[in-house]
């Protein structure tokens, strides 16, 4: 039986499971900006690595919850180490996709920048206190993957004070209310679609100047019940552990995982069926929920999530996501901003080089950051797992 104020140990599988949901937003990104062909099944998967971000946001809630249910942790000392979590890896990002922003909004004339150009006073001010996501049309500026470290903050800045009140609903209300943050999610994306705000004749992920769609997509109040929806689900495990012990033969971790994959791999399949707005935010958020709930009960079968070189690309998943399209550019671009269709060995040395300075990103800014800034806490607090979400 587990009491809600033992400490908690770290949870590997789920830190791996963020490489992989780090590797589809890549994957995405390279058929975006037209690398890689949309046909065939692995045109198809990359199509939707978008829903990543959504597979993070839920991540992002159950394991916080997990990591500070039963600590007396005061807010100031939890958002200084959620600052020191994710500025840090962000400032390098700043630093290093700077150069070629500024030069993009104020020497090129491509459309993607032309809102940037003419707002870039605000978007300076946006963009280093991650509020870019407040203001649809800037979400994408400077490091545009950072527009989710913008609903991350927000999400942190309430937590604190949601953290309690979610231990204290029964496992049928914590059901209840992870099954109304869906709906209330989905309700946004179906208004979207029926309305069309913005008048839009084709709505897909090549659409990135539409003011009501960015809104729907990037701001922190559309994406909110995501992570709301990965606490009530964090909430769950703690009481379900407390209660019903450790789990780890699998019985319910097959299920959940199995059911959790095979809604992911059936609405892969239809995506193109799909609405691009329901499918963007929440609509696999239940899926994700299911697998994370699974491997986080630590099933046997599930060793291999646990291994330690896969464990590190998850902890160096993080300045993955931040940097990977900073790469892009050198290996798969032309000078004139064309694409090239490179062979596979370019790919190969793709992955080397993002994923070697991803790792030495983490060891040698990540973690010696956090360490410095995150200092002595006001009051002990019982010493637990670190939150190994994304953000």
């Amino acid at each position: 039986m587990m009491n809600l104020d033992a400490p908690r140990p770290r949870l590997p599988a789920l830190t791996s499971l963020r490489f992989f949901a780090a590797l589809h937003v890549v994957f995405f990104h390279f058929l975006a900006f037209k690398i890689v062909s949309s046909e065939g099944w692995f045109g198809q998967i990359s199509s939707i690595g978008y829903v990543g971000v959504s597979f993070f946001f839920v991540l992002s809630g159950f394991i916080l919850v997990y990591t500070y249910a039963g600590r007396d942790t005061q807010a100031r000392d939890f958002w200084r180490a959620r600052f020191a979590r994710i500025y840090p890896a962000f400032a390098f990002s700043l630093l290093l996709t700077g150069p070629f922003f500024f030069f993009a909004t104020l020497m090129l004339n491509v459309p993607f920048f032309a809102w940037f150009s003419t707002h870039l006073k605000l978007v300076v001010l946006l963009v280093p206190f991650l509020l870019q996501a407040w203001v649809p049309l800037a979400a994408l500026a400077w490091n545009s993957v950072a527009w989710s470290l913008s609903d991350e903050a927000f999400f942190y800045l309430l937590f604190p004070f949601l953290k309690k009140r979610f231990l204290r609903i029964s496992l049928p209300g914590l059901s209840g209310l992870a099954l109304a943050c869906w709906a209330v999610s989905l309700a946004m994306s179906w208004t979207y679609v029926l309305r069309n705000p913005d008048h839009l004749q084709v709505i897909d992920a090549d659409v990135l100047n539409a003011f009501w769609l960015n809104a729907v997509k990037f701001h922190p109040f559309a994406r909110l019940p995501e992570f709301l929806l990965g606490m009530a689900c964090g909430a769950m495990f703690v009481k379900f552990r407390r209660t019903a012990g450790p789990g780890g033969d699998g019985k319910l971790a097959l299920p959940l995982v199995l059911a959790g994959l095979a809604i992911a791999a059936t609405v892969a399949h239809f995506s193109a069926r799909i609405p691009y707005t329901v499918l963007h935010t929440s609509l696999l958020a239940p899926a994700f929920a299911a697998i994370i709930f699974g491997f986080a009960l630590q099933p046997r079968w599930g060793a291999l999530l646990s291994w330690k070189p896969l464990v590190f690309l998850g902890d160096a998943s993080y300045s993955l996501y931040l940097l990977h399209s900073f790469f892009l550019g050198p290996f798969f671009f032309t000078q004139t901003g064309v694409p090239r269709h490179r062979g596979v060995g370019w790919y190969f040395l793709y992955f080397v080089l993002a994923l070697g300075v991803s790792g030495l990103v983490y060891r040698f800014i990540e973690e010696p950051s956090r360490r410095k800034l995150r200092g002595s806490p006001s009051r002990p607090a019982l010493a637990g797992s670190t939150a190994v979400a994304l953000s």
